[in-house]
């Protein structure tokens, strides 16, 4: 899917198609049939990429049942939480209760105007994860920020795309060459820490400290657990409400004001996570919104496979479009940031998600709560300017 991988990765698969099917047996039985009389059929074509000849059929029958103003259920807190229960049903990860059981650690930045520490907690019965944490100097409880890291395709680091390494100098090179490439030579969390956010950044399953993972074996990552009954999309939304847990019940955070935010793949899992927890009050998606059958087009990278398994849930699109997703969390404060020259997410994805969206929280008389910006002249990247705009917002819902 796309998630911030403008390099592509290293698969080139636009350079191989397959057609698969009745369909494609008809066609070739067809022209069979009119060579033998002595006619001319051209070969059948098939789209690039790994979309079968029949993918129009199978996107004609995606009618999103579920969504908000097409579901059947008219009452709106009983919709959330059908909803919300049908995107938990396909995340193929129960619940976990597991104690965080944190442990701090490596304190540091005295002089920055916050700390910096580590955590070591329990996201899962399944292993522990270390973080880093941020919190401002001064006498709380302080509102907070949950940061979710991008695809990128790059493993090496995780959190450290958003928050300046500091227990790990060796990471620290490709940490400022992600941030000048993407943010602006800004890391995002230390940015809100200095604006008195408490901030959390957890590396997700392959990144960092639990990585790195090679581009090419997301794949059998992807189905070795689904073989196992489990899910790899599955378990990072799990993970990631659970750290929104973690951090609205710390005590120097005000749990009222606790905010999601990400950029790219972060984006996703952002509003993800505000769909499904009630920790989260507020959320920033920067540059993952799309309806989903258009951005289910040649050449984009939602075909390539790889990263798209972070953020596949089988068989929800049955029922659910990627707003459809994101309105579960109105009618809270939440702004959607896109690029206009965003090759990752076509212009008529993001207008279609963008008019789902709108008339979720305008349902809710709540259209003020709801922010949806394009930067005509930006690709895929969150600028200074843009973090600037974003931060006097959270200021403002905070």
């Amino acid at each position: 899917m796309a998630t911030g991988d403008p390099t592509g990765g290293r698969d080139p698969v636009g350079r191989r198609s397959f057609v698969v099917g009745a369909g494609a047996a008809a066609l070739l039985a067809g022209a069979g049939t009119a060579a033998a009389a002595g006619g001319s059929v051209p070969a059948p074509a098939a789209p690039p990429g790994t979309l079968p000849d029949f993918h129009p059929l199978l996107k004609d029958e995606l009618r999103f049942p579920l969504a908000w103003g097409t579901s059947p259920v008219r009452d709106f807190r009983t919709w959330r939480r059908v909803a919300r229960a049908k995107v938990e049903e396909h995340l193929f990860v129960a619940r976990d209760d597991t104690p965080y059981a944190p442990e701090f650690g490596e304190r540091s930045g005295e002089g920055d105007g916050f700390t910096r520490e580590t955590v070591t907690l329990s996201l899962t019965r399944y292993g522990r994860v270390r973080g880093a944490l941020l919190t401002p100097h001064g006498t709380g409880p302080f509102p907070a920020v949950l940061l979710l890291h991008d695809h990128g395709a790059r493993f090496d680091i995780g959190k450290e795309k958003l928050v300046r390494p500091w227990s790990d100098e060796s990471r620290l090179p490709s940490a400022q060459a992600w941030a000048d490439r993407y943010f602006g030579g800004r890391f995002v969390g230390d940015e809100l820490a200095r604006r008195g956010y408490v901030v959390l950044a957890v590396d997700a399953l392959g990144w960092g400290d639990r990585g790195p993972v090679a581009y090419e074996d997301q794949q059998a990552l992807a189905a070795n657990l689904y073989n196992l009954g489990s899910s790899l999309a599955g378990l990072m939304a799990r993970e990631d409400v659970r750290a929104a847990g973690f951090l609205a019940g710390l005590d120097r955070v005000d749990r009222r004001r606790v905010a999601a935010l990400g950029f790219s793949m972060g984006a996703f899992r952002a509003w993800q996570t505000a769909a499904l927890s009630d920790d989260i009050a507020a959320t920033v998606s920067v540059c993952w919104m799309t309806g989903l059958k258009e951005v289910m087009v040649p050449g984009n990278n939602i075909l390539r496979g790889q990263s798209a398994y972070y953020m596949l849930h089988p068989g929800l699109a049955r029922h659910l479009d990627f707003p459809d997703v994101a309105s579960i969390g109105a009618p809270k404060p939440m702004f959607f940031l896109n690029g206009g020259l965003d090759p990752l997410f076509p212009a008529d994805g993001v207008h279609v998600a963008h008019d789902k969206l709108r008339a979720v929280w305008r349902s809710r008389h709540a259209e003020e709560r709801l922010r949806l910006r394009t930067w005509p002249d930006l690709g895929h990247v969150f600028t200074a300017p843009q973090q600037d705009e974003v931060f006097d917002w959270l200021d403002s819902v905070l």
